[in-house]
């Protein structure tokens, strides 16, 4: 990720994850983005060409910072992560990946936003442009193929494409409501990977 710098920074991405992460890209104002992080209209078309531009930038931003958060909870686990088949590194990281969200709230209703727009064509740039999630999703799933970890009559392409959907409409299925309890999550995680486990996995 191309990193910008300037000053009051900090203070425009914070606007702008309050505005995207509680509007559509579309309702979504810049001029109350720009009011409310105190800088000048001038400062910036300086950095950023249009809303476009910094809805991209914030979107991996806020995906750079939780993959940073995964990466570093999951080397803490060191050797006993990499022992894991693909099914339980799920479970581990989809832990993580709940604990960033009630760490941080707004980037995870951002991300939910995000899912919204399918269909919109800002949905298409970022899917287009941002692939972190996606392909770091990928390479594990090929690390379990090639592990073993999948039952072999099942086409790459149908496993990759069948937990990408599962893993995105996750909060859908569970918390349409938009009220997350940790406990309940965690449990919820547990047995959504169980399921694919005993439908995809080979043990």
């Amino acid at each position: 990720m191309k990193e910008k710098s300037f000053e009051r920074k900090t203070q425009l991405l914070q606007s702008a994850l309050d505005e995207f992460s509680s509007h559509k890209y579309d309702d979504a104002s810049l001029n109350s983005i720009i009011k409310n992080a105190s800088i000048s209209k001038g400062t910036f078309y300086y950095h950023f060409k249009n809303k476009q531009d910094l809805y991209l930038y914030l979107i991996e931003h806020s995906s750079h910072v939780k993959w940073e958060f995964i990466h570093h909870r999951t080397r803490d686990l060191n050797e006993s992560f990499q022992k894991m088949d693909i099914f339980e590194r799920f479970k581990c990281q989809a832990r993580i990946g709940v604990e960033f969200a009630m760490e941080h709230p707004k980037y995870h209703k951002l991300a939910k936003m995000l899912v919204k727009e399918k269909g919109n064509e800002i949905f298409d740039i970022i899917k287009e442009r941002l692939e972190i999630g996606t392909n770091k999703l990928h390479d594990m799933i090929n690390e379990g193929i090639e592990k073993g970890d999948f039952k072999p009559n099942f086409p790459k392409d149908f496993i990759l494409k069948t937990i990408s959907f599962m893993f995105t409409y996750f909060d859908d299925i569970f918390y349409a409501d938009g009220v997350m309890v940790l406990e309940e999550t965690l449990e919820n995680l547990d047995n959504y990977v169980d399921f694919m486990k005993h439908g995809l996995g080979t043990s």
